[in-house]
């Protein structure tokens, strides 16, 4: 008998691998508090798109309002249960699906940022499971639909990354592995939290940036202060993650320690950082995608901005690093989100700090 997999949450990153699994015939029940997304999927199902090379296909699938997931007492337990939801919504999600996961039943963190202590204090650090999806550029464009902005990576990147919080290999990480290689490449690391801390660097360089200014990646990166201000960010958050001992994967496929140092004013270094990242930008397509923050400041919902650049600001902090780009990102991101200011790159490139 196959594993019954929860996915609570059926936004981008949500909708797009659950929608490969439920294609590839497992036993998948979307949960999500959308309604006029669980009716779409329910009477049309789950269509997936991409920028190119895949054509667009539609799966049929199974999916609740959370006011129906009490009929699921009725039965057999999930297995396995992905949490996709926002950073500020993962303790009552958490809440909610554990009564309904089986004895041997477990929680994976498919979100951005550090959400697995959060989640272990809800069903204990023995029922959590990490994956990462590094630069895998969907949105859920409209109810029912997500979209890719790019093709499938393959092996040009790895997109899904799983580990256990202790960091060994076991048969659970294997089939989380398994599940979401459906959808693109994927490894098993012993890396979870080096990886975790890598992709909140990732994100805490580009979402704030397109949620306070309305920009696209393309458009960021093709500006050299904003480019360069996204340095700056990344620096901060990698000397941060540096100092609590993480060991740092590859960022935007360049070594952390070139962006760190690109960002503290290094020529070589900056000269490096630049050369890449308007190489990814000239790619057919590149940076065509509004990272989730933009896209979350474009649907008025709230951010996670205090998740990503304001974490890093508060682990700066409690060790005596201090971080103020991320910090002026973090308050400037609010004022948008309240209505104080407008979107607009000028709020960034008056700052100065790079």
């Amino acid at each position: 008998m196959g594993h019954r997999i929860a996915i609570v949450g059926a936004g981008a990153v949500g909708a797009y691998a659950g929608a490969h699994m439920a294609r590839a015939g497992e036993d998948v029940t979307f949960i999500d508090p959308w309604p006029a997304n669980v009716e779409t999927m329910k009477a049309q199902g789950l269509k997936v798109s991409h920028i190119r090379d895949v054509p667009e296909w539609t799966t049929p699938v199974r999916a609740l309002h959370l006011t129906e997931l009490q009929q699921v007492a009725n039965e057999r337990p999930f297995d396995i249960a992905f949490v996709c939801m926002k950073s500020y919504d993962t303790e009552w999600a958490t809440v909610m699906i554990a009564q309904y996961l089986a004895p041997a039943g477990y929680v994976v963190s498919l979100q951005n940022c550090m959400n697995e202590a959060t989640i272990a204090g809800v069903v204990g650090w023995g029922k959590v499971v990490g994956c990462i999806a590094s630069s895998i550029t969907v949105d859920l464009c409209e109810p029912g639909h997500v979209r890719r902005a790019a093709g499938k990576s393959g092996d040009k990147h790895t997109v899904f990354r799983t580990g256990e919080v202790h960091g060994r290999i076991t048969g659970r990480v294997r089939e989380i592995e398994r599940l979401v290689a459906l959808t693109d490449s994927a490894l098993v690391t012993s890396n979870l939290w080096g990886e975790r801390w890598s992709k909140l660097v990732t994100n805490a360089m580009a979402n704030g940036m397109s949620a306070c200014t309305g920009l696209i990646s393309r458009d960021i990166l093709r500006n050299d202060t904003l480019r360069r201000f996204g340095a700056r960010l990344g620096s901060e958050a990698i000397r941060v993650g540096q100092a609590l001992g993480y060991e740092l994967e590859d960022i935007h496929h360049i070594d952390p320690d070139v962006i760190a140092r690109a960002g503290e004013g290094d020529a070589a270094a900056t000269r490096e950082y630049d050369a890449h990242r308007l190489e990814e930008v000239n790619k057919a397509g590149g940076g065509e995608h509004r990272p989730s923050m933009g896209q979350d400041m474009v649907k008025g919902r709230r951010t996670e901005i205090d998740f990503i650049n304001g974490l890093i600001v508060r682990q700066g902090e409690q060790i005596g690093l201090p971080t103020p780009a991320n910090a002026a990102l973090t308050d400037i991101v609010k004022r948008v989100e309240r209505g104080e200011l407008q979107a607009d790159a000028k709020h960034l490139i008056d700052l100065r700090l790079n």
